[in-house]
């Protein structure tokens, strides 16, 4: 007797899981520990200013647990930035601040600001994950919140950083006279691009040689439209993860908001009111404990050379 052969579709079918099992084996349990620091340069600074080494990290979504990225945020500190530009969503458990203090710990003293997603207010909560790839995710009404005041009063009394939540800030960075302003989530719509002008004004007249940076954490286009307005020379976001589960020789699937797919990481540019400024959008160096994976996106802390322009 000759022995059955297997259905092709059975083939196709058995061939379709294992690459599916090795594609989940690689990103829940070796792409989400690859952390890496992107370079990049982008001139963006007054003429005649110094270079600044800017580190900008985001979404460490941190649980306490989470010691091997601890471990390198706090690593960071050798590449000696001027700055840290931190982009939000750094909690990611009711406890997590215990991990950001291992990890931020080392960058204590080096000139900082930082905005708030909506992780570093509200606790996440499970969902099911396929909604990620549906359009840009919902706000839940009943969320318990985080300890928002004890981050914050971190950052800003021990580590000395400048919060730019709907306001602004003016800091000596490198020798240079830099001036900030950001705003809150505005996935969550707490951003307030209507206060920043005041807040802007209360800092003063400015250098000539001053240069002025805008943060936000989620690049929704009505932000960097907003802040190309009110004279941004470089963007800072975070938020997109990168699309956190990318196709490999195409890139992100979903960015949870409006800007571009092709804009969800890295350096880029953006264009409004006849102004072209760069824009440096962080895949971030975490994820949601409820979403455990990084696929074609390894988690990355970028130390972006500002440099003077012609």
């Amino acid at each position: 007797m000759t022995a059955r052969t297997a259905h092709p579709a059975l083939i196709a079918l058995g061939a379709v899981g294992a690459v599916g099992a090795a594609a989940a084996v690689w990103g829940i349990g070796i792409e989400r520990y690859l952390f890496t620091v992107r370079e990049a340069t982008a001139a963006a600074l007054a003429p005649g200013s110094a270079p600044i080494r800017v580190l900008h990290i985001s979404d460490a979504h941190m649980a306490p647990w989470q010691h091997r990225k601890q471990d390198w945020l706090a690593s960071l500190a050798q590449l000696k930035p001027d700055l840290v530009v931190n982009t939000g969503d750094n909690l990611g458990h009711r406890d997590g601040l215990e991990g950001i203090r291992r990890a931020f710990d080392p960058l204590a003293g080096i000139p900082g600001v930082f905005v708030h997603g909506s992780n570093d207010v509200a606790e996440p909560s499970p969902r099911n994950p396929f909604r990620y790839f549906m359009g840009p995710s919902k706000r839940h009404q009943s969320v318990s919140t985080l300890d928002t005041d004890a981050m914050d009063s971190y950052f800003t009394d021990e580590l000395g950083w400048s919060t730019l939540n709907n306001t602004a800030a003016r800091l000596t960075v490198a020798g240079n006279q830099v001036d900030f302003f950001g705003v809150s989530d505005a996935h969550r719509d707490w951003d307030r691009l209507e206060d920043l002008p005041a807040a802007i004004a209360e800092l003063g007249p400015r250098e000539a040689r001053t240069s002025v940076l805008g943060v936000t954490h989620a690049p929704y286009q009505r932000v960097l439209d907003g802040f190309i307005g009110l004279g941004a020379e470089a963007i800072f976001g975070g938020h997109t993860h990168g699309g956190q589960v990318c196709l490999p020789g195409y890139g992100a699937l979903v960015a949870n908001c409006d800007i571009p797919l092709k804009q969800a990481k890295g350096l880029s540019t953006w264009t409004a009111d006849g102004r072209t400024v760069p824009l440096n959008v962080s895949a971030g160096c975490g994820h949601s404990i409820y979403a455990p994976v990084r696929f074609a996106c390894r988690p990355e802390a970028t130390l972006l050379t500002l440099t003077p322009r012609d």
